[in-house]
């Protein structure tokens, strides 16, 4: 029995010590990848609606201060009510955007205010091979 207890407090110890909760800044860049996601899957699905199509772009860096500006403007957009996926999308743009100016207000410094940057995304270089050469 003696055994029982310590093996459970040992397991409970080790859950809280390893789960520690999200800071600001974890849980907003995590949801605005989450967002950048679901926005570029919603653009690529054949299922919705063509309205989706004339979407603002929804690409967020969250270290660029114009990220503030660019899900108000989503979150304002009047086309697509109809399609779930889009309300869907405009809720959690609406919880982060909540969640910069509110809660993290002071954890977070952006780096940039390039708004060009978040109408046309950097992307990843392309690797070529050595034997393309």
């Amino acid at each position: 029995m003696k055994m029982l207890l310590l093996l459970a407090a040992l397991l409970s110890t080790a859950l809280l010590a390893s789960t520690a909760p999200p800071t600001c800044y974890s849980r907003v860049l995590s949801l605005s990848k989450e967002i950048t996601e679901s926005f570029k899957e919603l653009q690529t699905s054949k299922t919705v609606d063509s309205c989706v199509e004339m979407l603002p772009r929804l690409y967020l860096d969250i270290h660029n201060y114009c990220v503030l500006a660019k899900l108000r403007d989503f979150v304002a957009y009047p086309g697509c009510d109809r399609v779930v996926e889009v309300n869907e999308l405009k809720e959690k743009a609406r919880s982060l955007y909540t969640i910069l100016i509110s809660y993290c207000r002071r954890d977070l410094v952006f780096l940039t205010d390039d708004c060009n940057a978040l109408e046309i995304p950097i992307s990843p270089p392309i690797e070529h091979s050595i034997t393309e050469n």
